[in-house]
This record gives C-alpha cells, sequence and structure tokens, in this order.
C-alpha cells in the first residue's frame, strides 16, 4: 500500500493548485481562453479565478502557522468537491470543453488525498 500524504501536504499542492489557476485569468485572458474556451463574461472568470486564489492563500497560510484545524481542512474539501461537480455537469451539458475535466480529476484527486489523511 502507498504511503498517505499528510493533510499538510495534501492541502500545500491544493494551495498552489489554486493560486497557480486563480491568477491565470488575470495573466493572460489570451492563453486562459486558448486553454478552456471564449467567456462572454470576462468578470465572472476573474471573479472566481479571484475567490479561488483567496482560498489557496489562505489554505497556504493555515499551513504557515500551523493552524489547520478540521474547518479549514473542510472549507478545501468542500471546494474541491463543488468545482468537480460544476466541472463535470456543465462539461455533460456541453456548456464549457472537456479541458475542464483535467481540473475535475485534479480536484477529485485532491479530495481523495484529504479523505485519506483524514483517515490515516
Amino acid at each position: 500500500m502507498a504511503p498517505t500524504a499528510g493533510p499538510d501536504a495534501v492541502l500545500g499542492m491544493q494551495a498552489a493548485y489554486y493560486v497557480t489557476t486563480g491568477v491565470a485569468p488575470f495573466v493572460s485572458r489570451r492563453l486562459f481562453e486558448a486553454i478552456t474556451g471564449p467567456k462572454h463574461d470576462w468578470w465572472l472568470v476573474q471573479t472566481v479565478g479571484g475567490v479561488v486564489a483567496v482560498l489557496g492563500a489562505g489554505l497556504g497560510f493555515a499551513i504557515a502557522h500551523r493552524r489547520v484545524t478540521p474547518e479549514v481542512t473542510g472549507i478545501a474539501a468542500g471546494t474541491a468537491g463543488v468545482l468537480t461537480a460544476i466541472d463535470v455537469w456543465y462539461v455533460a451539458k456541453r456548456r464549457i470543453r472537456p479541458t475542464y475535466l483535467l481540473d475535475a480529476a485534479i480536484e477529485t484527486g485532491l479530495l481523495a488525498g484529504l479523505l485519506r489523511a483524514a483517515r490515516g
């Protein structure tokens, strides 16, 4: 059986992923839309990106200050679950590109890692 990563390791990966993907729309709209498809409401893309980046930064600060509480882990797990569900639902409805299934897979991996760490 493979060793289980601790919650701080999984949250660290999630923090880095969220900060990176959250700031992406602010770095290059052209590159972001090349990967995810054209967006009509750019303000909404930036709003979601900003919220995801702030969440990632908050997870990073919780780890750095040794304040990873069950509430922090619950917020992280809940966010990963919601983002997975949104990705899968709207790809199935053909509203967003199948590229989003890569994000869903990453989010599912983060969620699974958090659940394994909680059990271990």
